[in-house]
């Protein structure tokens, strides 16, 4: 099995999972077509849309010209009118070798969908490494019980996200937790790999829960940070939510 992250428009990435022998391939959200079209031999199994954002489906039209029949499996949304196949959480998907399940994330839209399956994670825009996505249709619960959800996966489970995100959401990880060892050697890896030209994804999930400062709202250090930096502190009794929300306001207004 071979993960490759395409690069696309200015900070995408299209996931391309492929088979041993190339025989065999899925694509997860391709903004553009071009890169796909390259990167492939020949038709994939299916295309799998993590949500409606024209940045992760704007492809699929020019793939489905290039490889009629193709299958598209989406979240149910009319916003996605490319989709054969709409799928719901929880609905397991077969495709050729390949099993995966349909996690709904609410939160950055409200129809999200995550595929997980073979120790990958395909997340689109709900967790980055490092961070997670903007909320613009969800709440903060909302979006704090998806990543709840992702976070109870394994350790294991490569997050494949669709942005090259990593570097900025560090430099805020590192302003939230200045004293955290793991970011620490996170970082210097991050250095190196800028230095090098190499994508920093995928990444370990086990990675997200050391470092990523949206996984680690209960971390006492983490509210600190909060309390001291955040648009808007909550109360130290505030239930979980209130603290992921200003955590996530104190990043959409963060200046490296």
């Amino acid at each position: 099995m071979h993960l490759l992250p395409i690069p696309a428009l200015s900070d995408n990435y299209i996931w391309c999972l492929a088979d041993d022998d190339g025989a065999h391939a899925l694509v997860v959200d391709p903004g553009l077509a071009t890169p796909v079209l390259d990167a492939l031999r020949g038709p994939p199994l299916a295309i799998l849309l993590t949500h409606h954002h024209g940045d992760h489906i704007g492809g699929v039209p020019a793939l489905l010209e290039r490889w009629p029949g193709t299958p598209v499996i989406a979240p149910v949304d009319e916003r996605v009118p490319v989709a054969t196949r709409r799928v719901v959480d929880g609905e397991r998907i077969e495709l050729g070798p390949w099993s995966f399940e349909a996690i709904a994330v609410p939160g950055h839209t409200r129809s999200h969908l995550t595929f997980h399956g073979h120790g990958v994670l395909f997340c689109g825009d709900t967790l980055f490494s490092l961070g997670c996505g903007r909320l613009f249709e969800g709440t903060p619960a909302q979006m704090l019980a998806s990543l709840d959800r992702l976070a109870a996966l394994p350790g294991t489970t490569l997050v494949c996200c669709g942005h090259e995100y990593t570097h900025s959401n560090a430099r805020f990880a590192r302003a939230v937790e200045p004293d955290n060892p793991a970011l620490a050697r996170l970082s210097e890896e991050l250095d190196t790999m800028d230095q090098t030209g190499k994508a920093t994804l995928p990444t370990r999930l086990a990675d997200e829960l050391a470092c990523n400062p949206f996984l680690r709202t209960d971390v006492p250090a983490v509210r600190a940070a909060i309390r001291l930096r955040a648009p808007a502190a909550p109360a130290a009794d505030a239930p979980r939510d209130a603290w992921f929300g200003a955590l996530r306001a104190w990043k959409d207004g963060f200046a490296a």
